[in-house]
């Protein structure tokens, strides 16, 4: 493999960005082009099966980690590797004139709904802390987008996010803008990053405010979002000597929504820790499954009625060192000959409004929808079910 460090900027390695042959990453510290196929990571029984292979390739690898398959995830390990900023610069992404894309939400609206009740009534039993729910929305189109133009929109949007164009097997390609990072090690220091506690942002300045300072004193969103960071927090601590957890969250925000974040930082106890290593112990985080993890995941298989693949898994890189960065899949979408599949969820715990929730995840479908030049009016309307 070669890894190549001449100067050039993230738009540069962008241009040079080939779909089905190349990966792109891009975090607020770097962007990574990875381009040719020089092997692929076997498949595992186990996500710790999955890391040990990993560990014993001693080269770099990039790719994606399923929500709930690890047999089917899906690592390379590239021939060339190049580096570059991050997309500071925010370039200048293209018009897309509107496409009439043939939308099938799934579930629908109502299915939606009736899901986040259920998922209340199991709260209400006590049998659940927290779920998260997801739906898709289904896209065809007789033309296929232009990856390249939906990265380049993402970036010129987000630009502080971890922007992730990647192959999968039967060529489809997984594009997204993930605001969460799962975890991130650089030498002995560690880095989370968990959300949870949403609200969509509004184009008037004064309502935005008025939204951030809502979601910010919101006492369900302040329980939510302590349940995640618990659980990271207690996930990192076997691995590291020294942790650091903030006592309150903080905002952040994309060009869509605000969320409750924290920034958890670590030190490693032991240098054979791999970024992969300690992101297989965090995951599935209760950002995107819930608690407690096995009865959050056997709800999820009762009431959503799609497989999730990819989503609410993970994307990212790990050296030959150690180092990496894995990112949340989210904000995502997976495109195929077929169509496109958009991914957008919430956490439901107690105090969950359903017609709430619906409305959360029509606002993250916003991210994917601008990305693809649709009519967002229309686009929003078939996922509201209005």
């Amino acid at each position: 493999m070669t890894i190549s460090y001449e100067p050039v900027t993230a738009s540069e390695l962008l241009g040079e960005y080939r779909p089905g042959r190349s990966s792109l990453f891009s975090s607020p510290q770097h962007t990574l082009l990875a381009q040719g196929v020089g092997d692929v990571v076997g498949p595992a029984g186990t996500l710790r099966a999955l890391e040990e292979q990993v560990r014993d390739a001693g080269r770099l690898v990039l790719g994606a980690v399923p929500f709930d398959d690890p047999a089917s995830a899906h690592l390379v390990m590239p021939e060339r590797v190049r580096w570059a900023d991050p997309f500071i610069a925010r370039p200048v992404a293209p018009d897309v004139p509107p496409r009439p894309w043939r939308i099938t939400p799934v579930p629908g609206p109502d299915a939606h709904l009736a899901g986040v009740r259920r998922a209340l009534r199991l709260l209400d039993q006590g049998r659940l802390d927290k779920v998260v729910l997801a739906r898709s929305l289904e896209l065809s189109h007789p033309d296929p987008p232009d990856v390249t133009t939906m990265v380049e929109r993402l970036a010129a949007r987000d630009p502080d996010g971890h922007i992730f164009a990647v192959p999968l097997p039967g060529r489809r390609t997984l594009v997204g803008a993930s605001p969460e990072l799962l975890v991130s090690r650089s030498g002995p220091i560690v880095v989370a990053g968990p959300m949870a506690g949403s609200a969509a942002r509004s184009a008037d300045p004064a309502e935005d405010r008025r939204r951030a300072a809502a979601l910010l004193c919101s006492a369900k969103d302040q329980r939510e979002h302590a349940l995640v960071t618990q659980a990271v927090a207690d996930a990192l601590a076997p691995f590291c000597r020294a942790l650091s957890v903030p006592d309150e969250p903080s905002l952040s925000c994309t060009s869509t929504m605000w969320h409750l974040s924290s920034r958890i930082t670590g030190r490693l106890a032991d240098p054979e820790t791999t970024a992969l290593g300690l992101a297989v112990a965090m995951h599935p985080t209760p950002a995107v499954c819930g608690t407690p993890t096995a009865d959050a995941r056997a709800a999820i298989a009762e009431i959503e009625p799609f497989d999730r693949g990819f989503y609410t898994g993970m994307v990212g890189w790990c050296d030959a060192s150690g180092d990496g960065e894995w990112a949340v899949t989210i904000r995502c979408a997976e495109l195929s000959q077929d169509g496109i599949r958009l991914f957008a969820g919430g956490g439901i715990v107690p105090g969950s409004v359903p017609e709430d929730e619906l409305a959360e995840t029509t606002a993250k479908f916003r991210t994917l929808m601008d990305a693809l030049g649709l009519d967002e009016r229309a686009a929003l309307a078939v996922s509201a079910g209005e």
